[in-house]
């Protein structure tokens, strides 16, 4: 199940734990009825699996919560980097199965889509373009109430440039955009939306729960880089 509806919804009375380690970021963070009480977040291509979990213990302890006291955990499930999905992700079930809470799954696109500035929005196509790590980016599109316009796809920066060229003014976010800002002379920069933070994850979560999230499964788009050895 994908949700393409607006993003913004009556924000649930709940204690949430968020995290993402999906792209170039890792992070963790911990609201109280829509307010942030914890938050850890840093900047790594490499290394989540080693940050991760010593970063969710940081902001629990902040909090003063058990994983028993929470009512909902959120993690990012892509698109991303294969390896970072995975660890986000087999952290967070592995914690709601041990606490017995449930689990929302949030995409990462909507995420970075959630942190723009409203007023930099207004009257805008809001372009969501991450790195991929291969020629092609992850791409989404928004209208300025941060309604999704079509699926995610995996374009070069020519092809995103072409594909906004028609909508005049632009609103480009997400680690990927200064890569696709050239090609689109209208387009600006979406302000500190370079990466997911888990705060947005969180709060994505608790505005959709339960109807309007993803299931917490890996959202690929395709599959990873191996090598198959010869028989």
């Amino acid at each position: 199940m994908q949700y393409s509806g607006p993003l913004y919804r009556p924000v649930n009375v709940m204690l949430i734990l968020a995290l993402d380690s999906a792209g170039s970021a890792c992070s963790a963070a911990v609201l109280r009825d829509g307010i942030v009480v914890a938050r850890r977040r840093a900047l790594m291509a490499r290394g989540q699996s080693e940050v991760l979990i010593p970063m969710v213990g940081a902001v629990m302890d902040e909090a003063g919560l058990t994983f028993e006291q929470l009512d909902l955990l959120a993690a990012s499930v892509g698109p991303g980097a294969f390896t970072g999905i995975r660890i986000g992700l087999a952290a967070a079930r592995a914690l709601a199965l041990a606490a017995a809470k449930p689990l929302a799954g949030i995409r990462t696109t909507d995420a970075i889509a959630a942190a723009t500035d409203p007023g930099q929005r207004r009257g805008r196509l809001v372009m969501v373009v991450m790195e991929s790590r291969r020629a092609e980016l992850w791409v989404q599109c928004y209208d300025e109430h941060l309604t999704a316009l079509g699926p995610i796809r995996a374009l070069t920066p020519e092809q995103a440039a072409a594909a906004a060229a028609g909508d005049g003014a632009v609103l480009l976010a997400g680690d990927g955009a200064a890569l696709v800002a050239p090609l689109l002379p209208r387009a600006i920069l979406a302000a500190d939306c370079d990466h997911v933070d888990a705060v947005r994850v969180a709060q994505l979560a608790a505005q959709g729960w339960p109807d309007a999230v993803l299931p917490p499964a890996p959202l690929y788009l395709r599959d990873a880089d191996v090598t198959l050895a010869c028989a």
